[in-house]
This record gives C-alpha cells, structure tokens and sequence, in this order.
C-alpha cells in the first residue's frame, strides 16, 4: 500500500504553537466481550490489594520491577512482596521505563522520576504538562497533549521545545531525532531536536493509538481503527511493514528478542509476531483477561505483563516455557 504524507509544519518552537486543523478524535480500545477461555498464565488482583483497573504499565528493565498505573496512583510490584504506592502531586497519565533503574511516570504538571528500588520519587514541571515521555540523549523527553515536545536535560530543566502537533501520545528516539505519534492526526513525525522543527511525518492508518520503539530499531504501532499493525524505521522515517491483524489491536511491546507483542481487546488475546523479515509472522498468542488495553514486557525473563482496564488487575505470562 502507498504511504501518504502529511502536510505538517516544518517549523517548531515558538513558531508552531496553533493546533492542526486535520484532525479527529483519538481513537479507543474496542469493548472487550466476557472472558470465554482461562488466561494463560496468573492473574494478580489479590495481591494488589484487590480489583484493580490499570491504566497502564512499564517495567524497569534493569531490576524487572513492574509499574502499574492506577486511577489511585502508580504501585511497584517485584518478586520481593506485596507492591508499594508510588505519590506524586498530581496524578499520573502514563507510565514509562526510564534509565536502567528507575521509571518515568507523566502528570499534568510534567515528569516524575521514580527509583524502582526506593520508590523515591524526583517531580519536574513542564509547561502544559504531559502524556507520554522517553529517555533522550543525556536526559528525556515529554510529549504533551496540546502537541509539544518538551526536551529536558538530566537535571530536568527544560532545553527545546517544538510544537505544531495535535498532540504527542508517544514519543521513539530515533538517533538524534525523535518520532512522535499524533493519535488526532493520526501520524508518525521526526522532531528534529537540533534544528527546533518538526521533519518528515507519515499517515499511520485510520486511527493509530499507541507506539513502542524496538532495540532493533523497529518502531511499532497499533492501527486499531483498520486493524492493523504497522512497522516503522525512524532514522529515515519509512513504513516498513503493515500487516493485518484481526480484533482491534491495541496495546503493542517489543522484547529484546525483536518479537513485537500486541493486544487485540475484541477477542481478550495477546499476539507476538516476528517482524525481522519481510512481513510480520505470528509466532506466539495466549489468552488474556478482559479489556488488555495495557501491555509490557520484561526481556530478562520473557514474562507479557497485560493490564486489564475492567479491573481484573494484572496477567502474568511467563513466555519462554
């Protein structure tokens, strides 16, 4: 299929602060039917202190432990015992890994560092807040959902920003750039952090909702609006692959293996599909609790975390037995 490019502004900083007028609301996770096959693996809701809705999830990939975003705050969970509450002075809207050893956890004041082992947390504000974040570079990067992207230094001042987007709902290193998914616009766009402009931007489907970056540099995307998974490099922004994938997949995780992981909230599954070669190649799918709208994996010891969002708390999937 060709690949359509989007007329965005080139320009950023204080230039491209006016929101795209093409744009549409965000696409959703389909409604989930009642669970009809056992999930694989274990499901937690009694040691997280009950039924628990999940908003979203992240794993440290440094101590494995395991970030759970909750309408009532963030919870750390490891081997080690029951999960501990993570406080912030606003609530968060997304959980993120960060450096070895610590998770990135976004508010509608700016980024919270929180270390994985301690829980201690360090708040950074951000004008307009934000919804998804990245490490990058010596520091890190917020997107907001105004379409900014704010780049911070390891201290957690505020060094660029560039606008011009609907909004920002997840954000790939790409080299010294970084691509942005615009759910509004439905699109995928270098931020050229160097020059303070946004570069080249791509149609991503119909109604694409959430991306992942691989360390093979593959960068994913779910399509749920035309159930699709689409495979992107970000060096030079090109869609390498889109392939099909029935019951509007939702949430996606890469493993250091390369196996992109997804999860498709109108059947309760979640599938692994391997996208080294030409086309994706469906090499794994397990059944998962309702509403998987949240997803994470930990490479260290192949385990899917899948979160339900209808309060069925987490799925634990140990994938390499």
């Amino acid at each position: 299929m060709s690949v359509i490019a989007l007329l965005l502004a080139a320009c950023g900083g204080q230039q491209s602060e006016s929101t795209p007028t093409n744009t549409r609301e965000p696409e959703t996770a389909a409604a989930s039917p009642e669970v009809s096959t056992t999930p694989a693996g274990t499901v937690a809701p009694a040691s997280l202190g009950g039924p628990v809705t999940v908003r979203g999830l992240a794993v440290d990939p440094e101590t494995s432990i395991l970030a759970i975003l909750t309408d009532d705050g963030v919870l750390l969970a490891g081997d080690d015992g029951a999960p501990r509450s993570v406080t912030s002075a606003s609530p968060g809207t997304s959980v993120h890994p960060g450096r070895a050893g610590e998770i990135l956890v976004t508010t509608a004041d700016g980024l919270v560092r929180v270390d994985a082992d301690s829980g201690a947390t360090t708040e950074w504000p951000v004008e307009g807040g934000a919804i998804s974040a990245t490490v990058f570079d010596d520091g890190y990067a917020v997107g907001s959902a105004t379409g900014r992207v704010s780049v911070l230094d390891a201290d957690g001042a505020v060094t660029s920003t560039v606008g011009g987007l609907a909004s920002v709902d997840g954000l790939v290193p790409a080299g010294d750039d970084l691509v942005a998914l615009d759910t509004r616009q439905t699109s995928m766009t270098t931020v050229n952090v160097a020059g303070d402009r946004l570069g080249e931007a791509l149609r991503a489907g119909d109604g694409a909702t959430q991306t992942v970056g691989c360390s093979t540099g593959a960068i994913a995307v779910s399509d749920t609006a035309d159930d699709e998974l689409m495979i992107f490099t970000g060096d030079d922004l090109i869609m390498r692959q889109r392939y099909p994938v029935a019951g509007s997949p939702f949430a996606v995780a890469c493993d250091d293996a390369g196996t992109v992981w997804v999860t498709t909230t109108a059947t309760n599954e979640v599938v692994g599909f391997d996208v080294s070669g030409g086309i994706p190649v469906e090499t794994a799918r397990f059944p998962t609790v309702k509403q998987p709208d949240s997803l994470a994996v930990d490479s260290r010891s192949g385990r899917l975390f899948v979160g339900s969002n209808d309060g069925a708390g987490v799925q634990v999937i140990p994938t390499r037995e």
